[in-house]
């Protein structure tokens, strides 16, 4: 799981002009972001090549994260400890919308009796801030703080849904289409075309294109100004309903928890 991508500065060099700006904590967030599922263990030369800083700073970033328990060090590879969680995890439980859904999603998962999450979208991925869990249903964990691909997500879905389809077709030909599934589309066109229903329809449903034996459905979640803040869904094993079905299965409910929401998001 990567951790939430709260400073950018370092690739804004408009803002790294900025006085106000601390060089020193930007280097350090970019080191902590270049670690990722793929690239756990990292020497040295990799965060070098990752974040484009010179070896010098790229230990001595390295050796602060060691020093601070935040990173391990075996004499050449650096792996981030569970201490990195206390930054995402910190500032996911201390965002008021976490805080907001949390309650609807519990109801909402025992009315159903399916598991319900709420996301938003970061870039390429969305971002889980809240979860309520009757059964898992994926092999994976997923818990606040976890990501999915957008594009091939039913939260993700609407969620670009909710942007001007020229951005949206952005972040789908930016994003790593790599098939998770036999059932995963991989072209972009198509992808948008899902995009385009779901913002015709004010839902999306996902056949087994995230994991084999799971179904989904989503609709967004508004503020009360109308913008779109976050999407929820609720996924079922493949076996429990066909994805035909969904929308008439629990899309009500859904459309219940947002109605309910948008009088208290702001």
């Amino acid at each position: 799981m990567r951790i939430l991508t709260f400073v950018r500065i370092l690739r804004d060099p408009v803002r790294m002009a900025n006085k106000n700006t601390i060089g020193s904590l930007a280097k350090g967030l970019r080191v902590i972001e270049a670690f990722t599922a793929d690239h756990p263990r990292m020497s040295i030369s990799d965060i070098s090549a990752a974040t484009g800083l010179d070896r010098a700073t790229a230990r001595r970033c390295l050796l602060t994260l060691h020093d601070l328990g935040y990173a391990d060090y075996d004499g050449k590879f650096f792996t981030l400890t569970a201490r990195v969680l206390r930054l995402g995890m910190g500032a996911l439980a201390a965002m008021p919308l976490a805080q907001m859904v949390q309650p609807w999603l519990d109801q909402l998962s025992e009315r159903i009796g399916q598991s319900t999450s709420v996301s938003i979208l970061d870039g390429t991925e969305i971002v889980y801030l809240a979860r309520a869990a009757q059964r898992r249903v994926m092999s994976i964990g997923l818990m606040p703080g976890s990501r999915l691909p957008a594009h091939c997500t039913s939260m993700g879905r609407v969620l670009l849904a909710a942007l001007p389809a020229d951005r949206a077709r952005g972040v789908v030909e930016a994003s790593d289409l790599t098939p998770r599934t036999p059932h995963s589309l991989t072209d972009p066109a198509e992808i948008m075309a899902r995009v385009d229903a779901a913002r015709r329809d004010g839902y999306a449903v996902i056949d087994q294109e995230v994991e084999l034996g799971l179904r989904s459905i989503a609709v967004p979640l508004f503020s009360a100004q109308g913008r779109v803040v976050a999407a929820i869904n609720t996924g079922v094993a493949a076996v429990q309903a066909a994805a035909a079905d969904l929308a008439g299965l629990y899309l009500d409910p859904l459309l219940k928890v947002q109605d309910g929401l948008r009088r208290v998001l702001r």
